[in-house]
Protein backbone atom coordinates (compact mmCIF):
# COMPACT_ATOMS: atom_id res chain seq x y z
CA UNK A 1 0.00 0.00 0.00
CA UNK A 2 1.03 3.82 -1.40
CA UNK A 3 2.47 5.91 1.78
CA UNK A 4 0.77 9.67 1.53
CA UNK A 5 2.81 11.04 3.55
CA UNK A 6 3.61 15.09 3.05
CA UNK A 7 6.48 16.71 3.36
CA UNK A 8 4.89 19.11 6.17
CA UNK A 9 4.74 15.64 8.26
CA UNK A 10 8.23 15.03 7.34
CA UNK A 11 9.13 18.30 8.70
CA UNK A 12 7.82 17.67 12.02
CA UNK A 13 8.50 14.02 12.92
CA UNK A 14 11.90 15.57 11.55
CA UNK A 15 11.75 18.90 13.93
CA UNK A 16 10.20 16.74 17.54
CA UNK A 17 13.46 13.98 16.74
CA UNK A 18 15.59 16.88 16.77
CA UNK A 19 14.73 18.84 19.32
CA UNK A 20 13.39 16.11 21.67
CA UNK A 21 10.47 17.29 21.94
CA UNK A 22 6.94 17.94 20.67
CA UNK A 23 6.02 21.29 22.07
CA UNK A 24 9.73 22.52 20.97
CA UNK A 25 8.67 21.42 17.80
CA UNK A 26 5.57 23.50 18.11
CA UNK A 27 7.28 26.40 18.82
CA UNK A 28 10.11 26.03 16.02
CA UNK A 29 6.99 26.06 13.36
CA UNK A 30 5.14 28.22 15.06
CA UNK A 31 2.05 25.94 15.25
CA UNK A 32 -0.25 23.90 18.07
CA UNK A 33 1.56 20.78 20.01
CA UNK A 34 -1.83 19.38 18.40
CA UNK A 35 -0.88 19.93 14.88
CA UNK A 36 2.64 17.68 15.71
CA UNK A 37 1.16 15.22 17.23
CA UNK A 38 -1.64 14.51 14.63
CA UNK A 39 1.17 14.44 12.23
CA UNK A 40 3.56 11.94 13.87
CA UNK A 41 0.30 10.34 14.95
CA UNK A 42 -0.70 9.99 11.04
CA UNK A 43 2.65 8.90 10.08
CA UNK A 44 3.18 5.83 12.42
CA UNK A 45 -0.48 4.65 11.70
CA UNK A 46 0.64 4.74 7.94
CA UNK A 47 4.01 3.13 8.71
CA UNK A 48 2.76 0.55 11.76
CA UNK A 49 5.46 0.97 13.66
CA UNK A 50 5.80 3.77 16.40
CA UNK A 51 8.31 6.65 15.51
CA UNK A 52 8.86 7.75 19.02
CA UNK A 53 8.58 6.83 22.64
CA UNK A 54 6.00 9.20 24.66
CA UNK A 55 8.28 10.04 28.11
CA UNK A 56 5.66 12.26 30.20
CA UNK A 57 7.68 15.46 31.02
CA UNK A 58 10.48 14.18 29.33
CA UNK A 59 9.69 14.41 25.77
CA UNK A 60 10.10 11.96 23.02
CA UNK A 61 12.50 9.61 22.48
CA UNK A 62 12.89 7.87 19.03
CA UNK A 63 12.68 4.15 19.08
CA UNK A 64 15.00 1.93 16.90
CA UNK A 65 13.11 2.02 13.96
CA UNK A 66 12.27 5.75 14.40
CA UNK A 67 16.01 6.50 14.70
CA UNK A 68 16.72 4.89 10.91
CA UNK A 69 13.11 6.73 9.61
CA UNK A 70 14.58 10.19 10.99
CA UNK A 71 17.75 9.34 9.42
CA UNK A 72 16.08 8.52 5.58
CA UNK A 73 13.31 11.47 6.75
CA UNK A 74 16.10 14.10 6.96
CA UNK A 75 17.83 13.17 3.81
CA UNK A 76 14.38 13.38 1.77
CA UNK A 77 14.32 16.89 3.16
CA UNK A 78 17.40 17.46 2.41
CA UNK A 79 17.04 16.56 -1.14
CA UNK A 80 13.61 18.64 -1.08
CA UNK A 81 15.18 21.82 -0.07
CA UNK A 82 17.47 21.32 -2.96
CA UNK A 83 15.18 20.66 -5.56
CA UNK A 84 12.98 23.49 -4.35
CA UNK A 85 15.67 25.87 -4.09
CA UNK A 86 16.76 25.06 -8.01
CA UNK A 87 12.86 24.98 -9.75
CA UNK A 88 12.60 28.47 -7.48
CA UNK A 89 15.63 29.72 -8.81
CA UNK A 90 14.85 28.68 -12.60
CA UNK A 91 13.12 32.00 -13.04
CA UNK A 92 15.97 33.79 -12.17
CA UNK A 93 19.07 33.60 -9.83
CA UNK A 94 17.36 36.11 -7.58
CA UNK A 95 14.84 33.87 -6.26
CA UNK A 96 14.91 30.81 -3.69
CA UNK A 97 15.68 30.01 0.05
CA UNK A 98 18.87 30.38 1.63
CA UNK A 99 19.86 27.87 4.40
CA UNK A 100 22.66 28.85 5.96
CA UNK A 101 24.16 28.30 9.94
CA UNK A 102 26.98 30.26 11.81
CA UNK A 103 28.86 29.46 14.11
CA UNK A 104 27.08 31.44 17.44
CA UNK A 105 29.69 33.44 18.47
CA UNK A 106 30.81 34.65 15.08
CA UNK A 107 27.09 35.29 13.71
CA UNK A 108 26.87 39.35 15.23
CA UNK A 109 30.52 40.27 13.39
CA UNK A 110 29.91 38.04 10.13
CA UNK A 111 26.68 37.62 8.98
CA UNK A 112 25.60 41.78 8.60
CA UNK A 113 28.70 41.76 6.33
CA UNK A 114 27.83 39.29 3.94
CA UNK A 115 24.14 39.23 4.32
CA UNK A 116 23.93 42.60 3.00
CA UNK A 117 25.46 42.30 -0.08
CA UNK A 118 23.55 38.90 -0.74
CA UNK A 119 20.25 40.91 -0.10
CA UNK A 120 21.57 43.43 -2.28
CA UNK A 121 22.62 41.35 -4.89
CA UNK A 122 19.67 38.68 -4.61
CA UNK A 123 16.72 40.90 -3.49
CA UNK A 124 14.12 38.44 -4.11
CA UNK A 125 15.76 35.96 -1.90
CA UNK A 126 14.83 34.60 1.53
CA UNK A 127 17.77 33.58 4.42
CA UNK A 128 16.70 30.84 6.63
CA UNK A 129 19.47 31.55 8.97
CA UNK A 130 20.43 29.09 11.96
CA UNK A 131 23.05 29.38 14.66
CA UNK A 132 24.41 27.28 17.52
CA UNK A 133 28.30 25.34 18.25
CA UNK A 134 30.30 23.07 16.38
CA UNK A 135 28.23 20.16 17.07
CA UNK A 136 24.76 21.58 15.94
CA UNK A 137 26.51 23.14 12.47
CA UNK A 138 27.45 19.34 11.79
CA UNK A 139 23.67 17.66 13.15
CA UNK A 140 22.11 20.34 11.09
CA UNK A 141 24.12 20.07 8.06
CA UNK A 142 23.75 16.21 8.72
CA UNK A 143 19.27 16.34 9.54
CA UNK A 144 18.69 19.03 6.01
CA UNK A 145 17.97 21.78 8.20
CA UNK A 146 20.92 24.17 6.04
CA UNK A 147 22.84 23.36 3.15
CA UNK A 148 25.92 25.20 4.09
CA UNK A 149 27.66 26.70 7.48
CA UNK A 150 29.94 29.08 8.24
CA UNK A 151 32.01 27.49 11.01
CA UNK A 152 35.00 26.77 12.43
CA UNK A 153 36.75 23.37 10.80
CA UNK A 154 35.25 20.60 11.80
CA UNK A 155 38.56 18.30 12.14
CA UNK A 156 38.41 14.45 10.68
CA UNK A 157 34.56 14.37 10.19
CA UNK A 158 34.11 12.22 7.20
CA UNK A 159 31.13 13.77 6.17
CA UNK A 160 31.83 17.24 6.21
CA UNK A 161 33.80 18.82 3.08
CA UNK A 162 35.40 22.08 4.42
CA UNK A 163 36.14 25.61 2.12
CA UNK A 164 38.54 27.80 4.28
CA UNK A 165 37.58 31.70 4.36
CA UNK A 166 40.39 32.80 7.16
CA UNK A 167 42.60 31.99 10.16
CA UNK A 168 41.11 33.07 13.34
CA UNK A 169 43.90 33.20 15.64
CA UNK A 170 43.35 34.06 19.79
CA UNK A 171 43.98 36.94 21.33
CA UNK A 172 43.10 38.35 24.53
CA UNK A 173 40.79 40.31 26.16
CA UNK A 174 41.97 42.72 28.83
CA UNK A 175 39.74 45.28 31.39
CA UNK A 176 40.23 48.79 30.33
CA UNK A 177 41.84 49.13 33.68
CA UNK A 178 44.15 46.55 33.79
CA UNK A 179 47.70 47.64 33.17
CA UNK A 180 47.77 44.86 30.60
CA UNK A 181 45.64 46.64 28.25
CA UNK A 182 48.78 49.06 27.52
CA UNK A 183 50.86 46.63 26.60
CA UNK A 184 51.21 46.04 22.35
CA UNK A 185 51.31 42.21 23.62
CA UNK A 186 50.57 39.93 26.52
CA UNK A 187 51.30 36.57 26.97
CA UNK A 188 49.57 33.34 28.39
CA UNK A 189 51.70 33.71 31.51
CA UNK A 190 50.22 36.90 32.23
CA UNK A 191 46.52 35.96 31.82
CA UNK A 192 47.32 33.10 33.93
CA UNK A 193 47.88 35.52 36.95
CA UNK A 194 44.57 36.93 36.74
CA UNK A 195 41.12 35.84 37.00
CA UNK A 196 39.89 34.27 33.62
CA UNK A 197 36.32 34.13 32.07
CA UNK A 198 35.84 31.23 29.95
CA UNK A 199 33.33 30.88 26.62
CA UNK A 200 32.10 27.03 27.64
CA UNK A 201 30.74 25.98 24.67
CA UNK A 202 31.39 22.33 23.00
CA UNK A 203 35.52 22.17 21.31
CA UNK A 204 36.10 25.82 22.63
CA UNK A 205 36.65 25.01 26.20
CA UNK A 206 38.65 22.79 25.59
CA UNK A 207 40.73 24.68 22.37
CA UNK A 208 41.05 27.57 25.06
CA UNK A 209 42.62 25.27 27.78
CA UNK A 210 44.85 23.27 25.74
CA UNK A 211 46.55 26.56 24.50
CA UNK A 212 47.09 27.15 28.16
CA UNK A 213 48.14 23.21 28.58
CA UNK A 214 51.25 23.73 25.28
CA UNK A 215 52.91 25.99 27.58
CA UNK A 216 52.43 24.65 30.87
CA UNK A 217 49.85 26.77 32.56
CA UNK A 218 46.18 26.69 33.51
CA UNK A 219 43.77 29.48 33.56
CA UNK A 220 42.40 30.58 37.06
CA UNK A 221 38.45 30.60 35.77
CA UNK A 222 36.59 32.86 37.60
CA UNK A 223 33.46 32.71 35.48
CA UNK A 224 32.13 30.58 32.67
CA UNK A 225 29.46 31.75 30.00
CA UNK A 226 27.96 30.07 26.99
CA UNK A 227 27.46 33.25 25.53
CA UNK A 228 30.78 35.68 24.15
CA UNK A 229 28.54 38.81 24.83
CA UNK A 230 28.33 38.24 28.72
CA UNK A 231 32.16 37.18 28.45
CA UNK A 232 32.73 40.38 26.51
CA UNK A 233 30.78 42.41 29.16
CA UNK A 234 32.32 40.36 32.11
CA UNK A 235 35.74 41.38 30.97
CA UNK A 236 34.12 45.01 30.51
CA UNK A 237 32.92 44.73 33.80
CA UNK A 238 36.12 43.77 35.35
CA UNK A 239 35.60 40.45 36.61
CA UNK A 240 38.71 38.90 34.98
CA UNK A 241 40.50 38.42 31.42
CA UNK A 242 39.74 36.24 28.87
CA UNK A 243 40.17 34.90 25.24
CA UNK A 244 38.58 34.64 21.70
CA UNK A 245 39.11 34.65 18.14
CA UNK A 246 36.56 36.48 16.40
CA UNK A 247 37.12 40.38 17.24
CA UNK A 248 33.84 42.27 18.15
CA UNK A 249 33.18 45.41 16.07
CA UNK A 250 33.73 47.76 18.98
CA UNK A 251 35.74 47.38 22.15
CA UNK A 252 34.16 48.90 24.95
CA UNK A 253 35.49 48.72 28.54
CA UNK A 254 38.16 46.31 27.10
CA UNK A 255 40.81 46.02 25.08
CA UNK A 256 41.90 43.33 22.09
CA UNK A 257 45.50 42.74 22.63
CA UNK A 258 46.91 40.36 20.39
CA UNK A 259 48.88 36.92 22.40
CA UNK A 260 53.06 36.25 21.95
CA UNK A 261 53.78 32.50 21.08
CA UNK A 262 53.27 29.72 18.64
CA UNK A 263 49.67 29.80 19.38
CA UNK A 264 46.99 27.27 17.34
CA UNK A 265 45.05 29.53 14.98
CA UNK A 266 41.57 27.39 14.25
CA UNK A 267 40.36 28.04 10.26
CA UNK A 268 36.76 29.24 10.00
CA UNK A 269 35.29 28.88 6.73
CA UNK A 270 32.30 27.14 4.79
CA UNK A 271 31.29 23.20 5.77
CA UNK A 272 28.66 21.52 3.59
CA UNK A 273 27.93 17.92 2.71
CA UNK A 274 30.56 15.59 1.11
CA UNK A 275 28.79 14.67 -2.30
CA UNK A 276 25.80 17.09 -2.27
CA UNK A 277 25.98 19.94 -4.35
CA UNK A 278 24.28 22.96 -2.46
CA UNK A 279 21.23 24.53 -4.09
CA UNK A 280 22.07 27.49 -6.67
CA UNK A 281 20.78 30.15 -3.97
CA UNK A 282 24.13 28.53 -1.65
CA UNK A 283 26.46 27.92 -3.97
CA UNK A 284 25.98 32.13 -5.25
CA UNK A 285 26.11 32.76 -1.27
CA UNK A 286 29.35 30.62 -1.53
CA UNK A 287 30.80 32.30 -4.74
CA UNK A 288 30.56 35.84 -2.71
CA UNK A 289 32.14 34.45 0.14
CA UNK A 290 34.91 33.55 -1.15
CA UNK A 291 34.89 37.16 -3.19
CA UNK A 292 35.07 38.51 -0.03
CA UNK A 293 37.96 36.61 0.92
CA UNK A 294 39.69 37.56 -2.19
CA UNK A 295 39.62 41.24 -1.24
CA UNK A 296 40.32 41.18 2.72
CA UNK A 297 36.58 41.83 4.06
CA UNK A 298 37.21 39.28 6.43
CA UNK A 299 40.86 41.27 7.88
CA UNK A 300 38.54 43.02 10.85
CA UNK A 301 37.73 40.35 12.07
CA UNK A 302 40.74 39.00 13.84
CA UNK A 303 43.34 40.27 16.07
CA UNK A 304 47.06 39.69 14.18
CA UNK A 305 49.61 37.67 16.29
CA UNK A 306 52.86 40.07 16.47
CA UNK A 307 54.99 38.83 13.52
CA UNK A 308 57.72 36.19 14.62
Amino acid sequence: MALNLTIKQLRYAETAGRLGSIAAAAGEHNISQSSITAAIDAMEAALGFDLFIRQPAKGIMPTPSGLEALKMIADILRQHNHFEGELEALGGASGGVLRVGCYVTVAPGLLPKVLGEYSSAHPEAQADISEGDMTAMTDLLGQGVIDIALTYELGSVGEISFRPLFKAPPYALIPDDDPLSKQATVSLADLASRPFIMLDLPHTRGYFEQIFKDQGLYPKIAHSSKSSEIVRSMVAGNFGVSILNIRHSRDTGYKSVPLTGELLAPTFGIASLKGVRPPLMSRLFIDQLERLQASGAFDDLVVAPPAS
